[in-house]
């Protein structure tokens, strides 16, 4: 029976992983094509002179932080019970922190 749960609990993290990565590609796929939208709609910025502020750079897109936070805790508690190994859990850790 603890096979079966380890590869039960191994199948979900796996999951949740790729889960996590489709919806990172997808969003910065969106974004990319947003900004192409935009580029092409947009008129040209004016020059910045005296009077006119430089423009900031825009922070980039990051995971939400609460996500990576509740999957290691999820991580964790396999841990815990036994399910995952050290091993697995490193694998799994360093995955999600590179998100």
């Amino acid at each position: 029976m603890p096979g079966l749960l380890r590869g039960v609990a191994r199948t979900a993290v796996i999951s949740g992983t790729a889960t996590a990565v489709s919806n990172r590609v997808s969003r910065r796929q969106a974004g990319r094509w947003a900004q192409q939208d935009y580029q092409e709609t947009a008129p040209a910025p004016p020059q910045p002179g005296y009077g006119a502020p430089a423009p900031q750079p825009e922070p980039a897109a990051a995971v939400s932080m609460d996500a990576k936070i509740s999957q290691l805790k999820e991580l964790s508690q396999l841990k815990e019970q036994g399910v995952l190994s050290e091993a697995e859990f490193a694998a799994q850790k360093s995955r999600i922190l590179e998100l």
